[in-house]
């Protein structure tokens, strides 16, 4: 039920902090997870205190348990242990403050761990977060570098040393951080976004010597892998765990097995670089001197062609033909004309032998009658008709006569 406050009747802090222990009284008991940051146990003292801190948030509780509770998990938790407790909430209304009376506590065992990272995992699949066409293409010569690191830490030493000596002239914006325990994902994780908006930054690497599965939880945390996916940035993984890789390694754009191997995947070898270069040179060069060898050959062996050497033996070749062919010419119409000169004369020949003036020559005639009809028969003529008799030379005026015998 709400509170009837004004300003002319406000209510005491100590009020306030009085209800809110009444609301809180009415929670029944509630498991809670997290990881021990702190553990008090007191010679003698029949209470044991813990911190309990939220891995991926900056907040913590204080439990308080009898010690024949965290007895029986005394040889299995330490500091960094992730435990689920059973508590009932209670406030403390002079002090204001918040804590957790622990009934019982289980150790969170390493395979309970893993089938929770599984689970998330197919979660995460299924949104397409690991997919592979998500994933950007590295710039080929970073200008500057993001390195998320632990301080001082061998995963630091190697990608730094590795990368100058590949490129000695490229440059790294480095965010040292905690690598592991309670600190360590809210920290890598504003690492990540401010590097991220950094303009200058082409790439960014998270970068650990590997471990335990418990070590490398942070980087399997959810908030902190979906902040990857989103990153503008090209992100590589470099946490050098084989076995049980993190989820951060699925959510890159690149993943690195060593930081050693990131700094080489990230900055090109300039050593490498040249001697690519120059044997490509010495490709282009032979492939030039190649191709003009064989135009050269080729050139030669045009010039070594007759038409191309000597152009006027074509003309003289021609030459020789063109006369070869005109006396040809002049010869077949030789032939020609003479074959049709004897054929004119023979014909000429026969057409005079048939002529009726060369039977006239021989010493015949022609009779024609008056009308002009040439006699053939003596039946066709009258007694005493006049007729015409052609001569070779000459023509004759007859009277013909028909012998009685």
């Amino acid at each position: 039920m709400a509170l009837k406050t004004s300003v002319e009747t406000p209510i005491p802090v100590g009020e306030v902090s009085r209800l809110i222990g009444g609301w809180i009284d009415r929670l029944g008991a509630v498991w809670v997870e997290g990881q021990i940051t702190q553990l008090s146990r007191r010679p003698g003292a029949g209470v044991v205190f813990l911190t309990l801190r939220d891995p991926s948030h900056d907040i913590s509780l204080t439990v308080t348990c009898f010690r024949s509770v965290f007895d029986r998990v005394a040889d299995a938790v330490s500091e960094g242990s992730r435990v689920v407790v059973h508590a009932k909430p209670e406030w403390y209304a002079p002090r204001g403050q918040l804590s957790l009376r622990a009934a019982d506590i289980r150790l969170v065992g390493v395979g309970e761990l893993l089938a929770r990272l599984e689970r998330l995992k197919r979660s995460l699949t299924a949104e397409g977060l690991f997919a592979a066409e998500r994933k950007r293409r590295l710039p080929f010569l970073p200008q500057l570098i993001g390195l998320v690191c632990g301080r001082a830490s061998a995963a630091e030493r190697d990608v730094l040393e590795n990368a100058r000596l590949r490129w000695p002239a490229v440059r790294f914006e480095v965010r040292n951080v905690p690598v592991q325990g309670v600190r360590a994902v809210p920290e890598v994780l504003a690492a990540v976004e401010e590097l991220d908006a950094h303009p200058d930054v082409d790439v960014i690497i998270v970068a650990r010597g590997g471990g335990s599965v418990e070590d490398l939880l942070p980087f399997s945390d959810e908030e902190l892998v979906r902040a990857v996916a989103a990153c503008r940035t090209p992100v590589v993984s470099a946490i050098g765990h084989e076995p049980d890789s993190p989820l951060l390694d699925l959510v890159a754009d690149l993943r690195a097995s060593t930081p050693t191997d990131a700094a080489k995947q990230v900055v090109p070898d300039v050593g490498e670089e040249l001697t690519r270069i120059e044997q490509l040179r010495r490709r282009a060069l032979r492939t030039m001197t190649g191709l003009l060898d064989r135009e050269e050959r080729g050139l030669a062996a045009l010039r070594a062609r007759p038409s191309v050497e000597h152009p006027q033996r074509m003309v003289w070749e021609r030459q020789e033909e063109v006369a070869a062919l005109r006396d040809r010419a002049r010869r077949t119409l030789g032939h020609l004309l003479d074959r049709a000169d004897s054929e004119l004369s023979h014909t000429r020949a026969r057409v005079v032998a048939l002529s009726p003036a060369a039977t006239l020559e021989r010493g015949y005639a022609v009779l024609r009658r008056s009308g002009g009809a040439v006699v053939r028969t003596a039946d066709e003529v009258s007694e005493g008709e006049q007729l015409q008799a052609r001569l070779a030379e000459g023509e004759l005026t007859v009277v013909a006569r028909k012998d009685g015998g």
